[in-house]
């Protein structure tokens, strides 16, 4: 299932439509969908270089939108679609636990997931679920996707084609380590 939904993905990034496609897999990767935007972002970017930064805008916008339907669907709808998707993540055993701390660390919570491969319509339906600030919620999930789609498209608007396989391949892992340093950095500043 999962290859056939890459397939259509990769198709949609072909068609004259892609832009629209674009926006909508990235609404609904941030709160259900399991392909992410990146998947669109790529060969749209390598196929019209001069519209990268447009494109990773559109990819944000639409991310931050979808993010607040996850919102929404943790805050009035968590018992019959949040808790489904929970369970399909495998999360579905700890959001009790994670419950009880999540507001204190949810702006964190939101940027890392926002920018790593750790799935982001989890926490755009904890964040809801739990009642994290909106506001909290949506300056983190604009800085978080910002980073992350206008990163991507940087690198593929100056490096190209031979910047793909990097991104495809070990972007999640430089994404986890840029918020580990920076996490780090933050209480290296506490302690001083």
């Amino acid at each position: 299932m999962i290859k056939r939904l890459y397939d259509w993905t990769m198709a949609l990034g072909q068609s004259p439509y892609a832009l629209w496609a674009l926006a909508a897999v990235a609404f609904a990767e941030s709160s259900f969908f399991p392909i992410p935007p990146d998947i669109l972002m790529i060969p749209m970017i390598l196929a019209a270089p001069h519209r990268a930064f447009l494109i990773a805008g559109v990819a944000m916008l639409s991310s931050v939108l979808g993010g607040m339907f996850g919102y929404f669907i943790g805050w009035g709808l968590f018992d019959t679609i949040g808790q489904p998707i929970f369970d399909f993540y495998g999360k579905g055993d700890y959001v009790t636990e994670f419950n009880t701390k999540f507001n204190e660390y949810g702006a964190w919570a939101v940027l890392i997931a926002g920018i790593t491969p750790f799935p982001y319509k989890v926490i755009t339906i904890m964040s809801g679920w739990t009642g994290l600030s909106l506001p909290v919620f949506i300056v983190s999930s604009i800085v978080a996707r910002g980073v992350r789609f206008f990163l991507v498209a940087t690198l593929l608007w100056k490096f190209g084609e031979p910047i793909r396989d990097f991104i495809e391949k070990r972007l999640g892992l430089v994404f986890i380590a840029f918020v580990a340093l920076l996490v780090l950095g933050f209480a290296a500043v506490k302690l001083v």
